[in-house]
């Protein structure tokens, strides 16, 4: 494949996963049991989060496009796949199911599953691409701390 179609499916992918981490979510954000939560103070309002994910799933899709491109494996593929689910079911475990420890032990994992991604395939031909990523690991950084927050302190 092409880098522009290795693009596109990526920038299909990664988004249509954010679709559906929405959709698992449903009208959480605004029911009674997010709403009464003590939140960290430096949790970023409403619309700053569709800005993250849309300027963080960019950067990816970008990535991912150049790695695919260098690199064809199953390994790859497996890693990829891991982080979409992690990344999708974040919202259903956290926001639909109220498992906000389980929601934290996901975000480790996918900070742990990008940060693979940043050290592991940072050779020659990537060195300068793999801090496309650095946007991702910072945003998943701050979620961290904001569902560590939230369970310390509810």
């Amino acid at each position: 494949m092409k880098k522009i179609q290795l693009f596109i499916l990526f920038f299909i992918l990664n988004f249509g996963g954010l679709a559906i981490g929405s959709w698992l979510m449903g009208d959480a954000i605004s029911d009674d049991w997010y709403v009464s939560l003590n939140k960290a103070p430096w949790t970023p309002p409403g619309p700053i989060f569709g800005i993250a994910w849309t300027a963080i799933m960019l950067c990816f899709s970008i990535y991912l496009s150049y790695l695919f491109y260098i690199r064809k494996s199953r390994h790859l593929i497996f890693v990829y796949s891991l982080a979409l689910i992690l990344n999708v079911s974040w919202n259903f475990v956290f926001f639909n199911q109220q498992l906000t420890s389980l929601g934290l032990l996901n975000l480790i994992a996918l900070t742990l599953i990008i940060a693979y991604l940043f050290i592991s395939f940072g050779d020659e031909q990537l060195s300068k691409l793999r801090y496309l990523l650095l946007p991702y690991i910072i945003w998943l950084c701050t979620a961290i701390s904001l569902n560590g927050f939230i369970i310390i302190n509810n």
